[in-house]
């Protein structure tokens, strides 16, 4: 019982942090490969120019998505800590 409540706990936990970080990644992989196809067709081999378009698109996520991002973190953490009885109980 308790290795599957903790199956359940560690399998929710990975899932909710790849669903909070998937608009920042999804977001800098598409402008990495745009940013890398412009690079190829246009011969500009310049560091800088894929860095900083994938800081602005992270931090564009950041602003667009931190409501949602913050909504399914506190739903998480609440639907944890209202297990607590649960566990104890079942001890």
């Amino acid at each position: 019982m308790e290795n599957d409540f903790a199956y359940d706990i560690a399998a929710q936990a990975i899932r909710v942090t790849l669903m909070v970080s998937a608009p920042m990644l999804i977001g800098a992989l598409l402008i990495g490969i745009l940013v890398s196809i412009f690079q190829a067709v246009t011969q500009i081999n310049e560091q800088t120019m894929s860095f900083i378009p994938k800081i602005l698109v992270i931090v564009g996520a950041l602003v667009i998505f931190s409501p949602w991002m913050i909504d399914t973190l506190t739903t998480f953490t609440r639907e944890l800590i209202l297990e607590i009885p649960n566990l104890v109980a079942n001890k």
